[in-house]
């Protein structure tokens, strides 16, 4: 990892410059937001912490939330930076964690890390199932109500269409989460049938809608998603 201070002065935020996609790695660029696919277990750990707080899983409720659950180890974590992989972690014993790189395997889902170019924080995260192409994301208390969703969804359908070769991307919502609404339509996302129950992650069964994103232009894979090779 590349680290540069792009504005001058001793207070500009150290952004990470993770280079060009390549390898199951891929990096984006919004007006506020810089995402990348992660890079160390803290990209992970931080983001996970962004959206484990009780008015992110009201809409999200996964299964574990983990150490994440903890108020003050999720607040600490939330205040890390990319550039503080080095410091002394909120709790004891994950320093070695936290500095192990992370490899993007097959078939996972793609996960992009968001990072604010105003303060070098981290923004959320955003993620594209590579079978259905459905995405999703959160953003940490710090950035929301700032228009930043809207980014954060534009930048999953840019990752689907230019970079994973998908014509379309889907995403679900729930009716009462009017936020999460206004940021998908906000990216260009429109109305799209789909199942009106969905179940989350902890049991909980929610009403849904459905919207979809079509590629304005012919998709395309990017160094980081070669095309799969075709039978002679």
């Amino acid at each position: 990892m590349i680290w540069s201070r792009l504005r001058r002065g001793p207070t500009a935020p150290r952004l990470p410059l993770p280079g060009g996609c390549g390898q199951r790695r891929h990096t984006l660029r919004t007006e506020r937001l810089l995402l990348y696919t992660p890079r160390t277990q803290l990209d992970l750990v931080v983001c996970r912490a962004a959206g484990a707080d009780p008015e992110a899983q009201r809409w999200l409720g996964w299964d574990d939330v983990g150490v994440t659950a903890d108020e003050g180890v999720r607040d600490a974590l939330v205040r890390l930076r990319p550039a503080d992989a080095g410091v002394r972690p909120p709790l004891p014993g994950l320093a070695r964690l936290l500095a192990r790189p992370f490899e993007p395997a097959p078939g996972q889902a793609h996960v992009l890390v968001a990072v604010r170019l105003d303060d070098g924080r981290y923004a959320g995260c955003t993620e594209l199932a590579p079978g259905t192409g459905e995405i999703g994301g959160w953003l940490a208390p710090h950035a929301r109500g700032l228009g930043l969703g809207t980014e954060l969804f534009r930048a999953a359908a840019l990752l689907g269409h230019d970079h994973l070769g998908r014509d379309t991307v889907r995403a679900g919502y729930e009716p009462a989460n009017t936020a999460s609404e206004r940021a998908l339509r906000g990216a260009g996302f429109v109305a799209a049938d789909g199942p009106p129950r969905h179940r989350l992650g902890n049991g909980r069964v929610i009403d849904a809608r459905w919207l979809r994103h079509a590629s304005p232009t012919p998709p395309r894979h990017c160094p980081g998603d070669p095309p799969a090779a075709t039978a002679p």
